[in-house]
C-alpha cells in the first residue's frame, strides 16, 4: 500500500500510557463492532484482523470473543508497539506482525482464517488496492470462514449524508485516488472473488459492515 497524504482527522491518534495510542474513532466504535461480531462471526478458531491501528480494536474483540485467536496486522509498524501494549494481557492475542494487505500473495502466509476483520479502511486506499486486499482474503478464508468489512460507503452512488460528503471530498482532495467506495461495488467484488454477501448490517454514524462467507467444502 503506498503511503497516502490524508487529510487531519482520517487516522487521528494520540499518544497515551506505557505506550498505548489513543484513537477517539476506536473509542466510540468498539461497543457497537463487539456486538456486530457476536452476532455474526463464528466463536471459535482463527481470526485476522488487517489494519490493527493503535490496537484497540483488536483488544475488545478478544476480550468479546476468547475462543477465538486473534492474530493482529498492521503496514505502520510503529503502531506494532500500541498493538503490543494493548494486547499484553490477552492470552488469546498473538504477537503483532506487519502486513499490507493491498500487496499480492500474503494469503499464503495467513492461509486458514475462519473469520478476517478490516475497519474503516478501503475509503483510504484506492480502488484496485480494495480490489487487491478483497482477492487476498478470499483466498486466506478456511472454508465457511467469515470476511467483515466495515466502514463509510456510499449508497448506490451516492452519499447520503452533510458529513459523509464534506469527509469524503477531503479525502479526494488530498489523493484522488481515495474516497469512499461504493456498496454495490464492494458486494459485486466480493462475489467475484466467490463470497457469500450473508448480510449488509446498517451501523451506527452511518456506517455499513458486509457479513460475508466462503462456501465451505
Amino acid at each position: 500500500m503506498s503511503k497516502r497524504t490524508l487529510p487531519s482527522n482520517a487516522s487521528v491518534a494520540t499518544e497515551g500510557q506505557d505506550g498505548r495510542l489513543v484513537a477517539p474513532a476506536a473509542t466510540r466504535n468498539a461497543e457497537a463492532l463487539c456486538d456486530l461480531l457476536a452476532q455474526w462471526t463464528p466463536k471459535a478458531g482463527r481470526a485476522l484482523e488487517i489494519a490493527s491501528g493503535t490496537g484497540q480494536h483488536v483488544s475488545a474483540f478478544a476480550q468479546c470473543l476468547p475462543n477465538l485467536i486473534w492474530q493482529p496486522t498492521e503496514v505502520e509498524v510503529e503502531r506494532i508497539t500500541s498493538i503490543k501494549a494493548y494486547a499484553a494481557d490477552l492470552p488469546n492475542v498473538v504477537d503483532a506482525v506487519a502486513l499490507d494487505a493491498t500487496a499480492q500473495g500474503w494469503h499464503t502466509e495467513f492461509a486458514g482464517q475462519d473469520l478476517i476483520v478490516l475497519i474503516n479502511l478501503v475509503h483510504l486506499i484506492s480502488w484496485p488496492e480494495t480490489q487487491m486486499l478483497v482477492t487476498e482474503t478470499a483466498q486466506a478464508l478456511a472454508p465457511k470462514g467469515r470476511f467483515i468489512l466495515y466502514g463509510p460507503f456510499k449508497r448506490s452512488g451516492q452519499l447520503t449524508s452533510d458529513g459523509d460528503q464534506r469527509f469524503h471530498d477531503a479525502l479526494v482532495q488530498q489523493d484522488a485516488e481515495i474516497g469512499y467506495k461504493d456498496d454495490d461495488d464492494i458486494a459485486a467484488l466480493m462475489r467475484d472473488q466467490n463470497l457469500t454477501i450473508v448480510e449488509i448490517v446498517e451501523m451506527p454514524a452511518n456506517n455499513l459492515a458486509f457479513i460475508a462467507e466462503k462456501p465451505g467444502q
